[in-house]
């Protein structure tokens, strides 16, 4: 997400579904980026000597605590969530064809900010993965669609350090 005030508006929003607001009354402005809710959901997980992130339609984070070679979307194993116990008020925001989606990757000093949409029929029932597809297929892993990112897309200073096992936290954002 970003905002930014230039030539007399505020726009905030995701690259093609920014939204802009005149200045002309600050306040206005003000009060109606105040009614934007925006519904969150934190992730930690660790990366792993054999992180390649080749795949070229999707990334994952999974709760398991191993990782094989031919894992070439995971980016993050022993995650301390799922998608099963994400809040409903974060499902539900995101089970809508006008849903928003933004996921910031940290991995040292290092950030990544990935963008999609969500879906009606996205249910969140994975006790171990989720996962974001550049595509719109859905199933229970599926956290985004139509993201701007896969796997093979990530910085690869990013993927450098996952391969050392650093920590890598995921804040998703919904709008």
């Amino acid at each position: 997400m970003k905002y930014s005030n230039e030539l007399g508006y505020l726009s905030y929003g995701f690259n093609s579904f920014e939204r802009k607001i005149p200045l002309t009354y600050p306040l206005y402005a003000k009060l109606l980026l105040s009614f934007i809710v925006q519904y969150i959901e934190n992730l930690v997980a660790y990366g792993n000597p054999n992180v390649t992130a080749n795949h070229s339609s999707t990334l994952e984070i999974t709760t398991d605590s191993y990782l094989t070679p031919s894992g070439d979307c995971i980016v993050g194993i022993s995650s301390n969530r799922s998608p099963s116990i994400f809040s409903n008020d974060f499902i539900a925001a995101c089970q809508t064809n006008t849903a928003k989606i933004t996921a910031k990757l940290s991995v040292g000093s290092h950030e990544q900010y990935i963008f999609g949409c969500g879906h009606p029929d996205l249910t969140f029932k994975s006790t171990n993965s989720a996962v974001i597809r550049t595509s719109s297929y859905v199933d229970d892993r599926t956290i985004m669609i139509n993201s701007d990112t896969a796997a093979k897309n990530l910085n690869r200073n990013i993927i450098s350090l996952l391969q050392n096992g650093n920590k890598i936290s995921v804040r998703l954002t919904v709008l």
